[in-house]
């Protein structure tokens, strides 16, 4: 029997509720988004939850709930954990 792989998936691609850890940014994400993005705890590979995809994407990170444009979410992948 193989070990389970994880495959990443963008962040506006995960349903609502799942959890997940972060993965990885896009290569090509500004620097400063970047640092801001770590300013708010989105460190991978911290967990996260998904708490809503519309009308922007709204997750759960530290007790703390971030609201991100999709257009950020989009270039933030993630790599859901069993439920």
């Amino acid at each position: 029997m193989s070990p389970a792989t994880h495959e990443a998936l963008r962040l506006t691609g995960i349903p609502e509720g799942t959890r997940a850890n972060l993965a990885h940014f896009d290569a090509d994400i500004p620097a400063v988004l970047a640092e801001q993005l770590h300013a708010y705890g989105l460190v991978p590979p911290h967990a996260i939850q998904v708490l809503r995809q519309q009308p922007l994407t709204v997750v759960l990170c530290e007790q703390v709930e971030l609201a991100l444009e999709h257009e950020i979410a989009h270039r933030i992948w993630v790599e859901a954990t069993p439920a």
